[in-house]
């Protein structure tokens, strides 16, 4: 089974999108962050996009 990119259930700002990417790759989610905030163009579209079509992560009982 092949691994998917989930929102962040435990380190989110706002939707969990950057800590779930930063989860997935094992990074930082400062960077991730870092790296949305200095995109340059359509990062706040991506990042809608992004917010509808990740899947939440599953409860966790921590």
């Amino acid at each position: 089974m092949k691994s998917v990119w989930r929102k962040s259930s435990k380190d989110k700002s706002i939707a969990g999108v950057c800590g779930g990417i930063a989860e997935y790759f094992g990074i930082s989610s400062f960077a991730v962050r870092l790296i949305f905030i200095l995109l340059p163009g359509a990062n706040i579209l991506l990042y809608l996009i992004l917010v509808n079509t990740m899947a939440d992560s599953p409860p966790s009982l921590y």
